[in-house]
Order: structure tokens, then sequence, then C-alpha cells
């Protein structure tokens, strides 16, 4: 098998400072496989939203390197590298003055998609995120739940097909019911879609559930990458916090 071929993203001893400010990622080198969910698992501060935004050249490394898809983020045009990724935030970050047919079809009518390949498309996505289309294209985001605002978001970060999809506590403002819901319905999304997804928590039992593998992080360092059962027999003792307080709290992950 080719490594090279079969890792999507790659953090090479990258490390990041911001202006003025301490060292938010340190010497940090990881490989993201194509088609996995990555979580990366950590406290606040931690580093998890840096590394995301590394990757879509939001921000740009200090020292090191990062790569998508075999190159290096400084090589590629930053709008193009943008839009060829899917990125879902906490409360979505729809506009709030578009329907939601046009905040789904925003992306490909950037990309010059003819009209109607995009209202096609957005009706495929608001389906396949179960919203049914005649219910929801005309709707404002203020006339949406919290669930249905995160569901129009992972439509439109997937409405262009982007091979890499980032996700950045995406489900965190959620209730709890509608958060398991979503929660088990992007399970089954991915394992249809088989994206290559960065999904940001600092929820254990999140990232338990939907994690192919956990990246935890700490103070900016990576403590190491772990399958979820390998996660909760680790003895590492940053690993072992996390999975003791999991425990301890009935499974309650807010840490």
């Amino acid at each position: 098998m080719n490594e090279a071929r079969e890792t999507a993203i790659e953090f090479r001893r990258v490390s990041f400072r911001a202006t003025n400010v301490h060292l938010l990622l340190s010497d940090f080198s990881l490989s993201v496989r194509r088609g996995e969910t990555l979580v990366l698992l950590g406290r606040s501060g931690s580093g998890k939203t840096t590394t995301l935004k590394l990757i879509n050249r939001m921000l740009e490394p200090s020292v090191g390197e990062v790569q998508v898809e075999g190159r290096s983020t400084l090589a590629w045009d930053p709008i193009r590298l943008r839009r060829s990724i899917g990125y879902v935030i906490q409360e979505a970050g729809l506009f709030p003055h578009f329907t939601v047919e046009r905040n789904v079809g925003l992306v490909p009518q950037l990309e010059r998609w003819s009209p109607e390949k995009v209202r096609a498309r957005v009706r495929e996505m608001l389906e396949l995120v179960g919203l049914p289309p005649e219910l929801f294209l005309s709707r404002y985001p203020r006339e949406l739940s919290g669930g249905q605002r995160q569901r129009v978001g992972v439509a439109r970060a997937l409405a262009s097909d982007p091979p890499l999809l980032l996700m950045d506590e995406p489900f965190g403002a959620l209730d709890l019911l509608t958060r398991v819901e979503i929660q088990r319905e992007f399970q089954a999304l991915q394992e249809r879609l088989k994206k290559t997804t960065v999904f940001v928590t600092h929820d254990m039992r999140e990232a338990l559930l939907l994690g192919t593998r956990i990246a935890l992080l700490e103070a900016g360092k990576l403590v190491g990458v772990f399958t979820p059962d390998d996660f909760l027999r680790a003895r590492d003792p940053i690993v072992t916090a996390y999975v003791e307080a999991f425990r301890t709290s009935d499974g309650k992950s807010n840490l």
C-alpha cells in the first residue's frame, strides 16, 4: 500500500505562534488517512481549532509544513484550497439573510455550476440530512431549530462534494437529545460518504462514538493517536485522566 496515497493531510513538525503570544502548537506531527474521521480531543486552549485553521490556511505555520493532498498549504491558492474543504462550525455559521436554498447552494454557485445543477444539488443535500426540501428551501435560519440549522450547515459543507471536511465542535451548542440524534445521523452519513474528516471536540463520548482514531492534544502538543478501544486501555497519565473523568461522571463527557 502506498502510504502517501493513503494520507490526505499531514503535519510535519509544525509549530504555530500568534503575535506576542506563547506557542499555540508545538512540534506537531500528524497524518490523517483518506476516508477516516480523525477526532481532535482536548480541553479548551489545547490547540484543536488552531490545527483546523492550519489545514484550510486560515493560519500559516510558524515552523514546519502542513500538506493537503500531497501539497503544502502554502503552495495552494487559498481560495481554491478552502473551496475544496467543507467547514462546519458550532451554530452552523449560516448567513441569516439567505434562505436555506441560498446557504446550501453558495459554494456550487461560486464554482459556476449551472442554476439547474445547483437546485438539484441543494435538494439532494437537504434530503441527505433529513430535511424535506419542500418544507425547508425557502426558510431562513431564524425559522429553524438549532438541530435544523446544524443539518443545513452539514448540507452546505457537502454541497460541492469536497474531499475534505473540517468540523469544529459542530454539535456543542445543541441540547443533549438533539446532539445524540445528530451524532448518530452524522455517523451513518459518514459510513456512506467516507469523507476525510477532522472533527474537533472536548467531549470524550463524542470522540469515542465518531472517531476512527482519536488524537489527544494537551497544551499545544500531541499526546498520542489512538483507536477508540486503544484510548480506553492506554496507560498514558493524561489519557487515563480523561478516561477516569468520563467513567466517574457516568458518561457525561463535558470534561
